[in-house]
């Protein structure tokens, strides 16, 4: 398992997993990559996240493995990196699901905040998880082939999943609900 280790809250995601008796890779470079079969983008800064990973040459690989079939998790600024759009044009992002974004769309850092929201990781269960918003960016608009897993109300889609791709606007990793990161692990 990868965690994209640039910037951001990638310690946080590496103490879950290693909870979960994960094996971890910090990727920082493209040969990182190599040893990695599935890869989290974490919460952080998202301009600041692809620039690093334009820096460091990670920014084609990246895409071009998630192309291919490798397994993306993006949360927060993460999902901004892995969005296909971004309503106001920056930074651009990877275009690897089919999703609007807006960031900040919850406010700024003052206005972060802790809600329940309704997951439904399994067809077969609809349950409550303490989502923890963070300059958060807002889903605006989802394509045909996109999966919403959570919404914090009945039109605001907070996490959401195509294919092997998943992103989340919320901070799974700043919790100890582990269930987030078990489903990536398990599905994806």
């Amino acid at each position: 398992m990868g965690v994209l280790a640039l910037q951001g809250d990638f310690a946080e995601h590496i103490r879950v997993l290693r909870s979960l008796e994960v094996e971890v890779i910090e990727v920082r470079l493209p040969g990182d990559l190599a040893k990695v079969e599935k890869l989290i983008i974490p919460g952080g800064e998202s301009t600041t996240i692809v620039n690093l990973m334009r820096t460091f040459d990670l920014e084609r690989p990246i895409k071009h493995l998630i192309e291919d079939g490798m397994p993306a998790w993006g949360t927060c600024a993460g999902m901004i990196v892995l969005a296909d759009e971004i309503s106001d044009g920056f930074p651009d992002p990877l275009r690897v699901i089919d999703i609007r974004v807006k960031r900040n769309a919850y406010g700024s850092q003052k206005e972060s905040f802790e809600s329940n929201i309704d997951i439904t990781l399994s067809a077969a269960q609809e349950d409550s998880f303490r989502g923890i918003f963070i300059r958060a960016p807002a889903i605006e608009n989802i394509g045909s082939g996109v999966k919403p897993l959570a919404y914090l109300d009945i039109d605001s889609v907070v996490a959401a999943q195509e294919g092997r791709v998943m992103v989340t606007s919320f901070h799974p990793e700043l919790t100890w609900d582990t269930r987030f990161h078990e489903y990536f692990l398990s599905v994806l």
